[in-house]
């Protein structure tokens, strides 16, 4: 990350005002860090970060976040959308504004997405982009992403990451040509090299999930009273478009020292390898290889919503469907009473990684229940 000046901007509790201030400062291209001072303000709509800018927030040692962007914007756009290489998101607390995106649209009204979905053409890689000691808090429904990496998108690291409400805390997700996802006619863009770190998600509907990726590293993940803990999943049209030799997809993860409390009908983790194309509703199997889940811990919640589960399914910590390559090493599932109401507990007793029952496999899903897809 290369900053070459910095500058202390002065933020008002005007929207509009501090948006212009914001890209006035951006478009000139120079790059450097951008400080913002300590307080919560407002902004009319998102920003857009090119290549070589830091977003910073006041210092705050060991302690929270002290600067903090809100907006009441229904416009669905990030508040902040990085578009450039060489970025960095530190020490900023978002507070998104309630937003609807509907099925296809992960990237929208997050509080920071990187890349994009659909592209009009070939896009270039977006490369070397570190957030770090950010918060994430969502006062609405469980419609919208907090954080979103899509497409062509690599090189990035997301560490010290709270985040509270919303649909999935961190949604890694391909993207690629096309104008909808039923009229891709690529290449597909799928994110890579990308290590998560120290991240907490609670009141979730679900922690994280990672999408037709590959070469990916997530570890010490703590998600408390979600519905879904985290999803492996092969993409709606799997590896069809995927053109980048000798970088397969479904290779090289890893998601080690993870913790979830849920509190869903179904399960705290799917395991998927087959997805239904969008374009021609043929079902293809992706091949996972190298991927491992490893020294996880899974606590049981009462169900919120105890009435919604599909009988055909039971709950369950893990539902594996048709992912054979996939390798799970001491997943322990916590059994010893209920956390009670508040998320503390929840947490605690994930976080502490006792167990009752222990899975031990170096082979593929060996001892683990499957559901067909």
């Amino acid at each position: 990350m290369t900053d070459l000046r910095a500058y202390e901007l002065e933020l008002t509790g005007d929207g509009a005002t501090n948006r212009r201030a914001i890209e006035e400062l951006l478009a000139t291209g120079a790059g450097g860090t951008v400080r913002l001072p300590a307080g919560t303000f407002p902004l009319d709509s998102g920003v857009v970060l090119g290549s070589g800018w830091t977003l910073s927030g006041a210092e705050h040692g060991d302690g929270p976040v002290r600067t903090w962007l809100t907006s009441a914007s229904s416009d669905g756009q990030p508040l902040v959308h990085v578009l450039g290489s060489q970025v960095a998101i530190q020490d900023i607390g978002f507070l998104p504004p309630p937003c609807e995106p509907g099925e296809h649209g992960g990237d929208l009204g997050t509080a920071i997405t990187v890349g994009k979905y659909l592209y009009p053409a070939e896009a270039e890689w977006i490369e070397e982009i570190r957030i770090r000691r950010v918060q994430v808090q969502r006062q609405d429904a469980r419609a919208a992403n907090c954080i979103a990496i899509v497409g062509a998108a690599r090189d990035i690291t997301v560490s010290d990451v709270s985040i509270v409400s919303g649909c999935t805390g961190i949604a890694v997700h391909w993207g690629a040509v096309g104008d909808s996802v039923d009229s891709i006619v690529g290449p597909s863009y799928h994110p890579h090299h990308i290590t998560i770190s120290d991240l907490r998600v609670s009141d979730a509907f679900e922690g994280f999930y990672l999408s037709s990726v590959h070469d990916i590293e997530v570890n010490r993940v703590c998600l408390s009273d979600v519905e879904i803990g985290f999803r492996l999943l092969p993409g709606d049209n799997t590896n069809h478009f995927h053109s980048s030799s000798g970088n397969s997809v479904g290779e090289r993860i890893r998601i080690s020292r993870t913790c979830v409390s849920w509190n869903g009908p179904l399960f705290a983790v799917r395991i998927a390898g087959w997805g239904r194309s969008e374009i021609d509703h043929s079902i293809r199997v992706l091949e996972y290889k190298d991927v491992v889940v490893e020294d996880c811990t899974f606590v049981p919640l009462p169900p919120a919503t105890p009435d919604s589960g599909n009988a055909q399914r039971p709950r369950s910590p893990i539902v594996i469907e048709q992912a054979s390559g996939v390798v799970l090493d001491g997943i322990r599932v916590e059994l010893r009473g209920q956390p009670q109401d508040s998320a503390g507990p929840a947490e605690e007793a994930c976080c502490s990684l006792r167990a009752d029952a222990t899975v031990h496999s170096r082979q593929p899903l060996a001892g683990v229940p499957q559901v067909a897809g």
